[in-house]
């Protein structure tokens, strides 16, 4: 047994007994830990605060690897009030940390958690978070091995000439390999290569028009569906809301 200090945020909880939870958090170093909590249901306990569902939390433990861990001490780093007092944005912050989550038990990286931070951060302070959330997804498709073709034509790796998006054919199409595709705007061609490139901490404005950002998001979502399965009980909420 190990005594350590780990970042992370919390996932889920699940009363244990009458007083305890068990927790899951997802960190950065060590991907998603059980850790029980006892005590920590007590209106008095010093492990109350830090301990609830999206709080982001500086966890002491006693690190049991592949199993459940003990809390020893907590102090939140942070609960996001702006996004928990929002029910849109409070959907879409359970939707990138189950996202992430899922990722990471099949092959951990810590870049997966520095971009589900900083893009909850920038939640928070008020950027739309569908947009945001889409830049997530389209950089978590790399570290699922199934990254679609954003810098040639998919079908002939032609440079020139790209004018859609097809989900089906694997990223962009240029108009020489174009059948049946849907015919997106031609800045939704442009701007979702914008997001899989840009660096979420550096964002300052997002000037993306309604058309352009249900194009993307149409994309990725049956993109997702085809090529990832993955399953999300808080998507379907989420597709409701957009």
């Amino acid at each position: 047994m190990e005594r350590i200090n780990v970042e992370g945020f919390v996932i889920n909880e699940t009363p244990y007994k009458e007083s305890s939870k068990i927790i899951n958090i997802l960190t950065r170093q060590y991907g998603v830990i059980g850790i029980i909590a006892r005590g920590a249901k007590s209106i008095k306990s010093k492990l109350r605060v830090g301990t609830s569902r999206l709080d982001y939390s500086n966890f002491e433990i006693l690190y049991k690897e592949d199993k459940l861990s003990t809390l020893v001490d907590v102090k939140i780093i942070d609960n996001f009030k702006n996004i928990k007092f929002d029910l849109e944005k409070t959907t879409y912050m359970y939707y990138l940390l189950d996202l992430v989550a899922q990722i990471s038990k099949n092959e951990y990286n810590e870049e997966t958690f520095d971009i589900l931070l900083s893009a909850i951060k920038k939640i928070d302070e008020g950027y739309n978070p569908s947009i945001i959330t889409n830049i997530v997804e389209i950089k978590m498709l790399n570290y699922l091995g199934v990254m679609p073709i954003l810098d040639r034509c998919s079908m002939c790796g032609e440079k020139t000439d790209i004018i859609t998006l097809s989900s089906r054919c694997g990223g962009l199409v240029c108009k020489n390999c174009r059948t049946n595709e849907y015919l997106v705007n031609i800045n939704t061609v442009k701007i979702i290569r914008m997001l899989y490139y840009v660096n979420i901490n550096k964002i300052s404005k997002l000037n993306i028009s309604d058309i352009v950002a249900k194009e993307i998001n149409s994309f990725i979502k049956e993109y997702y569906e085809l090529y990832t399965g993955i399953y999300i009980k808080n998507k379907n909420f989420l597709d409701y809301i957009k």
